[in-house]
């Protein structure tokens, strides 16, 4: 059997930037242990598989190691790839995914997800994230990921996280995040239980990171950058339970996979 396959720079303006997601569109559903294999094969923070369905996409997502629930980059890397390649026209094409429905629009270069928002629980931070951040959060909440508050966004930068140790967290990962020096906020994710050690660009976190943001900076539009060594620009904008997350994409690869 031969399957296209994509990979797509999400969240970024130009090739080797932002987050690199995998796109491989379904005319109907695989296995699991197939799909499982070529993300594992991929080799990259997430594959989105996609079916087309009466009303829009089912659109699912794999690590190397795991499907999971939500995914942003990967999302508007195969919503990219529906406008770019596919001949997709509607003004937003509509998801559905294990967390709901989710939707993308375009405007010009610029992709919009639209997902729903996912604030978190203020808690007191596990030993595990302790030891493997190595720093004492002035917050800890919780949600689908553990999310971090730093003082200061150098305290992020220079953050060397043990893996094995942030391994033991019963959730997702981990978005640590601080005020920017040119942006309001800025992230880094790690998610070594998942086998993404430090993730690029995360657009599923920003549904967390947005409304903390949001409450403590009193404003409903906000700029942020994750600041792995890749990098990526990510617009967000609150609107009721909702979060609408923006930034651009770049097509790397094409290609055909047999399976």
């Amino acid at each position: 059997m031969e399957l296209p396959l994509y990979q797509v720079d999400a969240f970024a303006s130009r090739v080797f930037e932002g987050n690199p997601a995998a796109v491989v569109p379904l005319s109907s559903w695989l296995p699991d242990v197939t799909l499982q294999a070529i993300a594992a094969e991929n080799n990259l923070a997430e594959t989105a598989f996609f079916v087309k369905e009466e009303a829009g996409y089912r659109i699912r997502w794999f690590t190397p190691t795991v499907e999971v629930r939500l995914c942003g980059h990967a999302t508007l890397a195969a919503a990219f790839i529906l406008y770019e390649r596919m001949g997709e026209s509607a003004p937003a094409i509509a998801f559905q995914c294990l967390s709901g429905p989710l939707s993308v629009s375009r405007q010009g270069a610029r992709l919009t997800l639209d997902f729903p928002a996912q604030p978190g629980t203020p808690c007191d931070p596990p030993a595990a994230l302790l030891k493997g951040l190595g720093v004492a959060p002035l917050e800890c909440l919780a949600s689908e990921d553990y999310l971090v508050v730093l003082e200061s966004e150098a305290q992020v930068l220079a953050l060397q996280p043990d893996m094995e140790a942030l391994k033991a967290l019963d959730l997702r990962g981990v978005a640590v995040t601080a005020p920017g020096t040119e942006q309001d906020f800025v992230v880094r994710f790690f998610a070594p239980r998942c086998g993404i050690p430090e993730d690029p660009v995360t657009g599923s976190a920003y549904t967390e990171l947005a409304p903390y943001w949001s409450r403590r900076l009193d404003k409903t539009e906000l700029t942020a950058r994750q600041v792995s060594p890749r990098g990526g620009d990510v617009g967000c904008l609150m609107e009721g339970d909702r979060v609408k997350i923006s930034g651009s994409a770049c097509l790397y690869l094409e290609g055909t996979i047999r399976v």
